[in-house]
């Protein structure tokens, strides 16, 4: 019995923020995955190793959590005025299945420095020591995206002293701003309302804030579920009941902000919405050590991410904490005290982050102009991944 050898794809294995995933050129792809379908995902499925029953991803790149289950697809623009295409892949880790229904906001800081180191930039729009401001179309949600990225004689600057909790090395800074960040068509509240009454059957009528921004989001607050907003991920991921009862106010939540029809179809959607609890600022540990003060921070939050308390925080997520704390009325807003503001710092399992949002209310509507936040990245590995020849 004969077995096809493996073969070799073009690919770089890049952090973005408190993330990590391979990025791929379009071309670079074998020709059949060059078009989404059946044939990319299975791709990608073997790069990262999934599905894995054991849930460790050890025949791929992927390291078994969300922060690391990630793909990347870059291509030349299809919008006038921008450098490059970026679509993002959530790769499921027990489950064979790519979620593409909405963006990675962590990645989104290494997109820049790929799309110049891979050609996706004008020459003549990059300086020899400077800032490259590299225009970016979010594929997954229509959405600009504009990277504020470092060259230093003129190629990317990757090293810094910009510190990134969640991070263990300093980095160079990239500045990064989501242009009306309002995830999808509908509207930003798709229920009409800053804050809902959300059934969810086994758990109770749970205040909520529904919210499309960066990525669709469910907030609650912390203490109508019994949590204080200061816990790290053992005290959610350890406990499957947990695990089950934010997975179940997930799905209701989803159904809700009209992304699915029944809450069955949640389990095929696993990437949106996410769910977040907030709370108002206490002194806690985070999950390196590190003493976060009351006094530094505006609101406590934690979210999941694939099923998962998330290590540190979700960039889209952070749009979305950003947008929801400059509406007065928001469960987020009220956490953080209440009335107008255009930035919050907020506290996650790994420590604190700074994010900013300009948002207003235009005939009964809010929008949002814009979000942004500062991330860094990095280049871990280039070359190319190899997976077996068959197995798209």
């Amino acid at each position: 019995m004969s077995f096809p050898p493996q073969i070799k794809v073009p690919a770089t294995y890049m952090r973005g923020g408190t993330s990590k995933g391979v990025f791929f050129r379009l071309q670079d792809l074998p020709e059949p995955c060059q078009v989404p379908g059946e044939a990319r995902d299975k791709l990608l499925l073997r790069v990262i190793g999934s599905p894995d029953p054991y849930e460790k991803q050890i025949d791929g790149l992927g390291n078994a959590t969300s922060s690391t289950s990630k793909t990347v697809i870059l291509a030349a623009p299809t919008q006038p005025d921008h450098d490059v295409d970026y679509l993002f892949g959530q790769v499921s880790i027990d489950k064979p299945f790519v979620d593409w229904s909405g963006n990675c906001g962590n990645l989104t800081a290494a997109v820049g420095a790929f799309a110049i180191n891979g050609g996706f930039v004008a020459k003549d729009r990059i300086p020899d020591n400077g800032i490259c401001t590299v225009r970016i179309w979010q594929a997954n949600i229509q959405k600009t995206i504009v990277a504020h990225v470092p060259i230093t004689n003129g190629e990317v600057q990757e090293t810094g002293d910009f510190e990134l909790d969640g991070v263990t090395f300093p980095a160079a800074e990239v500045k990064i701003e989501f242009m009306d960040p309002a995830d999808g068509e509908g509207a930003m509240f798709p229920t009409g309302n800053l804050v809902d009454d959300l059934d969810v059957p086994g758990v109770g009528t749970l205040k909520a804030t529904m919210i499309n921004a960066g990525i669709p989001t469910i907030f609650i607050n912390a203490e109508d579920i019994g949590y204080k907003g200061t816990e790290l991920q053992n005290d959610i991921n350890s406990n499957p009941k947990a695990l089950a009862m934010f997975e179940t106010i997930r799905a209701h939540g989803a159904v809700e902000m009209g992304l699915i029809k029944d809450v069955a179809e949640a389990a095929s959607r696993q990437h949106t919405p996410k769910v977040a609890f907030v709370a108002k600022p206490v002194d806690y540990v985070s999950s390196s050590g590190k003493q976060i003060n009351a006094a530094d921070i505006d609101v406590l939050v934690r979210a999941l991410s694939m099923g998962k308390l998330h290590h540190a925080m979700m960039g889209t997520a952070a749009v979305a904490i950003a947008t929801a704390s400059a509406i007065p009325g928001t469960l987020v807003n009220l956490a953080a005290g209440g009335g107008d503001r255009t930035e919050v710092t907020f506290g996650h399992p790994s420590g604190t982050l700074g994010v900013g949002a300009e948002a207003k209310e235009v005939n009964g509507q809010w929008t949002a102009t814009k979000a942004i936040m500062s991330r860094s990245a990095r280049i871990i590995m280039e070359g190319w991944v190899r997976v077996p020849g068959d197995c798209f």
